[in-house]
């Protein structure tokens, strides 16, 4: 399993505003939860890695350990 560098993990100001928005999470709340590992699964796919939760999905990018945004997951979609 890829292993994020969760210490080098940041958001834009906009990303704060999605997330918030998207999963009801804050920032702070996303990077307690990335530095505990409770993901299920990450890929990679082009420049951002798709980290999933039973609940949610982050997406991040992989050059820059930006997080991008968030989305609520809908009957635990399955990875494309």
């Amino acid at each position: 399993m890829t292993k994020i560098e969760t210490q080098k993990l940041h958001t834009t100001e906009l990303g704060k505003e999605r997330i918030l928005r998207n999963i009801g999470l804050t920032i702070e709340e996303v990077l307690v939860w990335c530095v505990q590992e409770n993901y299920t699964a990450i890929e990679q796919r082009g420049k951002n890695w798709y980290v999933y939760s039973n609940d949610f999905a982050l997406t991040i990018n992989v050059k820059s350990h930006t997080i991008i945004t968030a989305h609520k997951r809908k009957n635990y979609e399955r990875l494309t």
